[in-house]
């Protein structure tokens, strides 16, 4: 079974079907990348090269903006990737009440 799971033409993610190590190797349209990280399952690496600004498409349906460059294979979470709709939590304290 694939690793990866594209259900929607328009997807430029891929969501992990189980754990990917660090340094494992998937297949992305034909083209071999490399995980730089372990990955859960159900977090997103990118399908193909994803300009900042873009937007992030998954299951056919937009879910925020790269903040960054994204190279095809990278993961795709909080670190590069916005919300165009809610607040982006992180794990800094910049949301913590002091």
């Amino acid at each position: 079974m694939d690793k990866l799971l594209h259900i929607h033409p328009a997807d430029n993610v891929r969501v992990l079907r189980e754990p990917l190590a660090a340094g494992e190797a998937v297949v992305i349209d034909g083209q071999t990348v490399l995980s730089a990280v372990p990955l859960g399952l159900g977090h997103k690496v990118a399908a193909r090269f994803i300009r900042k600004g873009e937007q992030v498409i998954k299951f056919g349906v937009p879910i925020g903006s790269a903040t960054e460059d994204i190279p095809m294979g990278t993961h795709v979470h909080l670190h590069n990737l916005k919300s165009d709709y809610l607040p982006t939590y992180t794990l800094t304290d910049e949301y913590i009440a002091k």
